[in-house]
């Protein structure tokens, strides 16, 4: 795992010397990044836009023919909860109120009721032998959730950090829906606030990213080894477009 991350530092140092980039290519990697972050984050979720769809119904507000009206809204949805995001890139803290807020964006158009708002359901996740907490306790959970990341990244390095956020998130899961989506931003927001690339992990992927968060109850080596991956896959990614 070092290694990797001394890989992932060596990166971030190329990335970070080739600053200040111009407005144009700046603006054109903000909205590669959206699509690509939307479509996989929803890809992950059984949504079946492709990319190329996922981007004609973000930037030209076109619906795809014969895809569900519901994957239409989640596209749009995490488009504007990733604009939202970046908006919170320079403030270096997260709070509950960010939290439902990025969920109201993205939830808004599918259930406006429940968007922005800790659950009020028992629910259970298929396939997971870990029951999740009573809903009464997620109030709670998530102000203790607010601390532990803020330790997590006073102490580990940021991908670490982001990493274990994530999963202390899925293990709370304080929405009726749209948790998966939520928490690959707020990971990537994280990592942004802490001047790192963002980790896109791509839907080929999809297996072995939930059977990690499945394991990382009793250890999380694979699933932090997955997201080090991911972010390390999409620094190399990001030098390949600006050195081409």
């Amino acid at each position: 795992m070092n290694d990797l991350l001394e890989k992932i530092d060596r990166l971030q140092k190329q990335i970070n010397d080739m600053r200040p980039l111009g407005k144009d290519t700046l603006a054109s990697l903000k909205e590669y990044y959206k699509i690509g972050l939307t479509w996989s984050s929803n890809a992950l979720e059984g949504n079946t836009l492709t990319q190329s769809e996922t981007k004609i119904v973000i930037e030209d507000g076109l619906t795809v023919g014969g895809k569900p009206l519901r994957d239409h809204l989640e596209a749009k949805g995490h488009g504007e909860a990733f604009d939202y995001m970046l908006d919170l890139v320079r403030v270096k803290k997260i709070s509950e109120e960010d939290i439902r807020d990025i969920h109201k964006l993205f939830y808004k158009n599918i259930d406006d009721a429940k968007a922005g708002i800790y659950r009020k359901e028992q629910v259970v996740i298929s396939g997971s032998r870990h029951p999740l907490p009573a809903p009464g306790k997620v109030p709670h959970l998530m102000k203790s959730f607010i601390k532990m990341t803020a330790s997590f990244r006073a102490k580990d390095h940021p991908v670490i950090a982001a990493a274990k956020t994530h999963l202390e998130f899925v293990f709370i899961h304080p929405f009726i829906d749209g948790n998966g989506r939520v928490v690959r931003l707020l990971m990537n927001l994280i990592l942004l606030q802490e001047g790192y690339n963002i980790a896109i992990i791509p839907p080929v992927l999809r297996a072995e990213y939930i059977a990690s968060i499945e394991a990382a109850r009793e250890n999380a080596g694979s699933f932090i080894e997955l997201v080090c991956k991911s972010v390390h896959e999409t620094q190399k990614d990001y030098l390949r477009m600006l050195n081409s």
